[in-house]
C-alpha cells in the first residue's frame, strides 16, 4: 500500500454548525409558549415565545440582523426586522424567526404550532418588502422539481402523483381553510387529492412535505411571505423545493411593491426565497402535529422534540430532549411554569 496516494488531509477542522446551538433557542421558546397551551390567550403565548426565543438568541456566536420577523401583521409581540441578534463573535448572517408559528393553535390547543429559527449567509435571505403574503407550493425530494404554480391544481397533483409513482387520490394536499381557497380546494378534490385543511400555521406542512411518511404531500395555498422564507430555508436542507408569487392583498400594497420595485408575476423559487448554500434550520413542536411532538410534562419537568438540519452537509436531526424546569428556572429569567 506504500505506493498508493495519501488520503488527503484537511486543512482546517469542520466549522461550527449553527443549528445545533440554535435548537436551544426553540426549545427555550417552545417551553415559554407551552405554558399558555389550550389557555386562549395568544397574545400571552406569543409574547412568552419571544421574550424567551430573544434572550436565547443573544448567546448564539454569530452576528445576526433580522431579515423575516414576525408581529407587523397582527400587532403581535415581535423580534424586527432589523433587529441585531447573536454574540456578535460569529460569522454574518441573516435571521428569519418565529417564535410561536400557530398563536391560535396554541391558544386552543390545535395541532402544528411549533417555534422556528433560520439561518443563512448575510444577504441571501429574500426580503419582501410590503407583501405580507404570497401564493405558495411546497413539497420534498423527488418531487419539488415537477411543481408548476401557474398550472391548475389538478396538474399538480398529477404531476406529483406521476413523479412518487401513486394514484392522484393517494396524494395528501395541506391547504388553509380560508374562503380564498375555494377554488384551490374545488380543483384538487376534483382531481381526487385528499385536501387536509388547516386553520393556521404552514410552516410545519411545508416541512413535513419533504418528510416520507408524515402524511403529506403537498403545501398549495396563500399563506404569510415571512412564513414563506422561513419554508424555503427548511425544504433547502431537506432536498425539497418550492415555489412563490407575491400576493398583494390591494391596490395600496400592490402600488408599494411596484414602486419598490418588485415583479409581483415573478415566481420565486427555493433559491431565490433563500440563496445561501450554508442554511441552518431549528424548529421544536408546541403542540403535537404531523411534523413534530408537542411540549409534553411530567412530575419532573418537560419533554420536546426539535428537528435540526443543516443544507451544507444534508444533515438531518431529530432530538428529544428532557427539561429539568425548576434548575433552568435557577439561571435564566424565562418562566417555563
Amino acid at each position: 500500500m506504500s505506493d498508493a496516494e495519501p488520503f488527503p488531509t484537511p486543512s482546517t477542522a469542520p466549522d461550527r454548525n449553527l443549528a445545533m446551538e440554535l435548537v436551544r433557542v426553540t426549545e427555550a421558546a417552545a417551553l415559554a409558549a407551552g405554558k399558555w397551551i389550550g389557555k386562549g390567550q395568544k397574545e400571552s403565548a406569543d409574547q412568552a415565545a419571544v421574550d424567551a426565543m430573544r434572550l436565547m438568541l443573544d448567546t448564539v456566536a454569530m452576528d445576526g440582523v433580522v431579515v423575516i420577523g414576525e408581529g407587523e401583521k397582527d400587532e403581535a409581540p415581535m423580534l424586527y426586522n432589523g433587529e441585531r441578534l447573536g454574540n456578535g463573535q460569529g460569522p454574518a448572517v441573516d435571521v428569519a424567526v418565529d417564535p410561536l408559528e400557530g398563536t391560535n393553535l396554541t391558544a386552543r390547543g390545535a395541532p402544528n404550532a411549533i417555534s422556528v429559527v433560520a439561518v443563512a449567509e448575510r444577504g441571501t435571505m429574500f426580503f419582501p418588502g410590503a407583501a405580507v403574503y404570497m401564493d405558495k407550493i411546497a413539497a420534498g425530494p423527488g418531487v419539488a422539481d415537477v411543481l408548476d404554480i401557474e398550472a391548475p391544481p389538478g396538474d399538480n397533483v398529477r404531476l406529483v402523483a406521476k413523479a412518487k409513482g401513486v394514484r392522484p387520490e393517494e396524494i395528501n394536499v395541506v391547504v388553509l381553510d380560508r374562503e380564498r381557497h375555494q377554488a384551490l380546494i374545488g380543483g384538487l378534490r376534483d382531481a381526487g387529492a385528499r385536501v387536509l385543511l388547516i386553520t393556521d400555521g404552514d410552516v410545519a406542512p411545508s416541512i413535513a412535505a419533504a418528510r416520507e411518511g408524515s402524511g403529506v404531500d403537498l403545501l398549495m395555498g396563500v399563506g404569510g411571505t415571512p412564513e414563506g422564507v422561513i419554508s424555503a430555508a427548511a425544504l433547502k436542507c431537506l432536498g425539497g423545493g418550492m415555489q412563490g408569487k407575491l400576493w398583494p392583498r390591494n391596490d395600496d400594497e400592490r402600488r408599494a411593491l411596484l414602486d419598490a420595485g418588485y415583479d409581483i408575476d415573478r415566481v420565486l423559487a427555493t433559491d431565490d426565497l433563500v440563496a445561501g448554500q450554508d442554511v441552518f434550520v431549528a424548529a421544536t413542536g408546541v403542540t403535537s402535529g404531523s411534523l413534530l411532538q408537542g411540549v409534553r410534562y411530567d412530575r419532573d419537568g418537560a419533554v420536546t422534540e426539535s428537528i435540526v438540519m443543516r443544507s451544507r452537509s444534508g444533515t438531518v436531526r431529530r432530538i428529544e430532549a428532557t427539561h429539568a424546569l425548576e434548575k433552568l428556572m435557577r439561571f435564566s429569567t424565562i418562566e417555563y411554569r
